[in-house]
């Protein structure tokens, strides 16, 4: 995608759909609108034909084609968005007939992932995404290229055509930077293994927040953490995971990871390239699920989430389902074992750290104690895997209120005073 989307006002857009009935298209529409938005673009139309099956070359059929060009041409859009995935010949016949540029759902995903990514890893794994995306529709693309050829002396084809030259030339290049990137991916995964042994050593829990895009997280980690985590209201917000401290009402230090969120219909190869960013649940101590209380399809995309858990094999983590936004929420019945929060008004925020705390009560011990002088290195541990509450320097040594790693009491037994 040109980098002429970065540039101001919006790119107006035109969103084409097919509706075989397989899923609630007007919703579905309403997230590719949010996408554009996201990207830097503003819908100004939308071409939704009902059909039993797409049109092989085109999706949508010939009168509703021309129906879209006419928009098109009318409304000044620069591009077409269609709500799915197209194949390389297909984004050139619609091209051709609309006479603009055409994308699909997922090269649309992958180009807000390419602005959004900030870490390393991120950018990496959505160049990664990318390549293995557009291989397969080189061919498409190639044919239109092939014709620009001509027979050249000696007749019969003798030279092959450029487009066909090119095709080679670009399939070589993907399979090649492929290999780099996955390679480079080995290096930082290895990497990720030993900052997350690090974390392990040091027996600090870790509590992932997941969930569909644009339900809250960021906005949760700010309001728990105090961290500084970009915050908007439109999708994907957040695409590399972010970590920050939070020290929980008992005193058990955690580190809160803020995931990449999901998006319905969200491409299989991006979820698999993604994984490794959702990886952090599956080493986590508690896993957060967070979804829109105001959403009806919240259950739905809590399904989809759950799915994914299941995919990461975290099934024996502990989770925690949370409803944010409740301030929105109209007054009624609310559901059991469900926690429902507002990041931007506070509620519900004590019953999530006390949810937490619960969780992982097995974690931390309250103790009373007094350390000699000579022992006095025993308390770095209790600071930084657990807390002091009350320090007071006696003629016989420390007397210490606090918390401690339980896997850290075996150090203190011979100095505790009864409770």
């Amino acid at each position: 995608m040109s980098e002429r989307l970065l540039q101001e006002p919006p790119i107006p857009v035109v969103l084409l759909g097919l509706d075989l009935g397989q899923y609630d298209m007007e919703r579905s529409m309403d997230e590719l609108a949010a996408l554009c938005e996201a990207n830097g673009m503003k819908m100004v139309a939308q071409v939704v034909q009902k059909r039993s099956a797409p049109e092989a070359g085109t999706m949508l059929g010939e009168g509703k084609l021309e129906e879209a060009r006419q928009i098109c041409e009318s409304l000044e859009a620069e591009v077409a968005i269609y709500d799915g995935e197209l194949t390389g010949s297909q984004i050139r016949n619609l091209s051709d007939c609309l006479q603009v540029e055409v994308m699909d759902r997922t090269m649309l995903i992958l180009e807000i992932f390419r602005r959004r990514a900030v870490t390393g890893e991120g950018k990496v794994q959505t160049e990664l995404a990318t390549l293995r995306y557009r291989l397969p529709r080189l061919q498409g693309l190639g044919e239109s290229l092939s014709r620009q050829g001509g027979g050249g002396g000696g007749g019969g084809g003798a030279r092959r055509g450029a487009g066909e030259t090119k095709l080679e030339y670009d399939r070589r290049h993907i399979h090649r930077r492929i290999e780099a990137l996955e390679q480079k991916l080995v290096e930082l995964e290895k990497r990720r293994n030993e900052n997350r042994r690090a974390r392990q050593k040091a027996g600090t829990p870790v509590i992932s927040l997941v969930g569909y895009t644009n339900v809250g997280k960021s906005s949760l980690l700010n309001t728990l953490c105090g961290a500084e985590v970009l915050e908007a209201n439109m999708l994907f917000a957040t695409l590399d995971p972010t970590a920050r401290k939070l020290t929980l009402p008992s005193g058990l230090n955690v580190i809160v990871v803020d995931t990449v969120g999901f998006v319905s219909r969200l491409p299989h190869k991006l979820v698999e390239a993604f994984k490794s960013t959702l990886e952090e649940a599956a080493y986590s101590d508690v896993i957060v699920k967070v979804a829109d209380a105001t959403d009806p399809l919240r259950e739905e995309q809590l399904s989809v989430t759950d799915q994914v858990l299941h995919e990461l094999e975290c099934d024996d983590i502990t989770q925690l389902t949370v409803y944010n936004k409740c301030d929105a929420l109209a007054a009624g019945v609310r559901e059991p074992d469900v926690l429902y929060t507002s990041a931007k008004t506070g509620q519900g925020l004590d019953q999530l750290l006390a949810a937490l705390d619960a969780a992982l009560s097995d974690r931390v011990r309250a103790v009373r104690m007094l350390l000699p002088y000579d022992k006095l290195s025993l308390t770095e541990p209790m600071r930084s895997r657990g807390s002091v509450t009350v320090e007071e320097y006696r003629p016989d040594g420390v007397y210490l209120e606090g918390f401690v790693k339980t896997s850290d009491l075996y150090r203190y037994l011979d100095y505790l005073l009864e409770q």
